[in-house]
Order: structure tokens, then sequence, then C-alpha cells
């Protein structure tokens, strides 16, 4: 692979958005603040932030804002790791019922330095939204664990209706973008989770495009993907958040998109987003329910 270029890139017109005036996105950052809550949508600079706040909605991200990995492609602080914060689990299910949300997505930074790797962090956070709305589906986006199978069954035991671990690229470019994971540690995380997850609960993943990788490495890892019987899948445009990152190489066209969740569509995934703003929690709500009619 040649070396990358750090030469900004103009953004093609499907990539440009005009953001509107409105006060509940404002309303949606106060609460947020107010009970000190961290969203993936603000630490790991998510270009739909201002949407999905103007809808009352968020990702929630516990167990800190600072990652204890580095990966080349993420915003996310690696400035070391915080404290747990104890009460975190009854603050998310706290905004999470002041929201008024139907559907609870919760994230994490990678924390490597905790022995579960914030496993039962996640389970609490889980059991007190659901005591908080017994109604609303609960979404979880996990790191890998490291592969431990004990951390994964802590999670599985609070049964999330949705699973979400993130392959992010294709094999060839996990040492140079995810060099502290492993492609096929997070194959075996989605195994694991579809054999011992409750009944009825759905695996999901998604993958950045635009890195280097080759439409047949994107079709290996699909077809890698639904080996496993992973159900959802989403797909999106990489965007470098800085000339620090690793850039990106190529804007993916809308209908090359198209074309990916047709295909993906006919290897047997309950539901695919695809689109340039995609991301792993973006709409959560309707691609959930999606994958329910199949």
């Amino acid at each position: 692979m040649s070396a990358p270029s750090h030469k900004s890139r103009r953004l093609p017109r499907w990539l440009r958005r005009r953001i509107t005036a409105g006060t509940r996105a404002d309303d949606t950052a106060a609460l947020l603040a107010g009970l000190n809550l961290a969203t993936v949508c603000d630490e790991a600079e998510c270009p739909n932030r201002h949407e999905c706040f103007c809808r009352g909605t968020a990702t929630f991200m516990i167990l800190g804002r600072s990652c204890t990995r580095n990966c080349r492609f993420c915003a996310v602080s690696a400035d070391g790791p915080e404290p747990v914060r104890e009460d975190e689990p009854a603050a998310v299910a706290e905004a999470s019922e002041r929201m008024r949300l139907r559907h609870v997505v919760v994230t994490s930074v990678t924390r490597d330095d905790l022995p579960d790797g914030g496993a039962g962090h996640f389970a609490r956070t889980i059991v007190a939204v659901r005591e908080r709305l017994p109604d609303a589906v609960v979404e979880v986006l996990v790191p890998d664990f490291r592969g431990d199978t004990a951390a994964i069954d802590t999670v599985l035991a609070a049964r999330p209706d949705v699973f979400n671990h993130n392959v992010e690229t294709v094999p060839r470019l996990y040492e140079h973008i995810r060099p502290q994971a492993d492609y096929r540690q997070s194959l075996d995380v989605l195994a694991r989770a579809h054999g011992q997850g409750p009944p009825g609960m759905r695996t999901k993943s998604g993958l950045m495009v635009g890195l280097g990788e080759t439409t047949d490495e994107i079709r290996a890892v699909l077809r890698d993907l639904r080996e496993v019987d992973c159900e959802i899948l989403t797909l999106g445009q990489y965007l470098a958040p800085s000339t620090a990152h690793v850039p990106v190489e190529r804007f993916v066209r809308p209908e090359e998109f198209d074309g990916l969740r047709a295909e993906a569509e006919k290897m047997g995934f309950a539901a695919v987003a695809a689109g340039p703003f995609v991301r792993s929690s973006y709409q959560a709500e309707g691609v959930y329910r999606s994958s329910l009619t199949r």
C-alpha cells in the first residue's frame, strides 16, 4: 500500500448538508449535559448529530470519554481511561425516559483496562433502562472484549434486543486502521452473540467504506458476516475527523451504496442500511423494525 496523503479533500455534493435552525437540538444537548452523559454523536463527531438531536434521539456512550485503543479512523479521545461512573446506568435510564425513547442505543469506548472490559456496566445499563422503560427496544454496540466469552455472555444475560459489534473494515486494512483489533475475533464475538443470545435478539454489524478497500473485499466481509448469522448490516462513508487520522481514499457514490444494499439483501441480511451518511446507530429504530419483517 502506498503512503497515504493527508491533503484535505473537497466533499462531493452528496456529502454536503444544510443545518436547519431549531431549539429541539439544543434541548437534547442540554438534557444530556445536565445528566453529564456522553454521546457517540459528540465524541465521534457524527455528521448526523444535529438531525438526531432535532428528533430528540442520541446514542449514549458509557464508560467514559477516552478509549484505551487508538484506531486511526476514530475521533474519540485515547488519552487514557477514566474512573467508571457508578451512577451512569441510572443516568442513561433517566435520560431515556425523559427523552421518551422507544429505541435506546448504548455504546462505549473500549476499556481493555477493566477485567471484564466493561461488560458488567453494559449489563447494569440495560437493566436500568428496562426498569424505567420496560417496552423500549434496547440496542447495544459493544467492543470486542478481547474475545472474552464470559464478558460477552454477561451482556447477553441482560437480554438486549440488538447486539451490535462492528467489524469496521476489511481484513487487509486492519493492521493499518485497527492495529489493536482482530477481524476473526470480531466475527467470533458476533457468532457467540447469535448462538448464546436470548430468543428474538438480532445481531448487527457495520463497515465504513472509502478507506481503500475493493468491492470484492466488501463482498467477502458480507459473506463472512452471514456465515456467523449476522442479521442487520450498516454501510457508510468514512470521513476523516482530522488530517491526523487516516485519510479518505475514495468517496463512494450513492448509487454504489444502493448496489451494495441490494447485494447484501440477496445474501440474506434481514435489514440493511447503506448510504453516505449511514452510521452504526443512525435511524436504528427503523432499521430494527425493518429486520422484523423478514
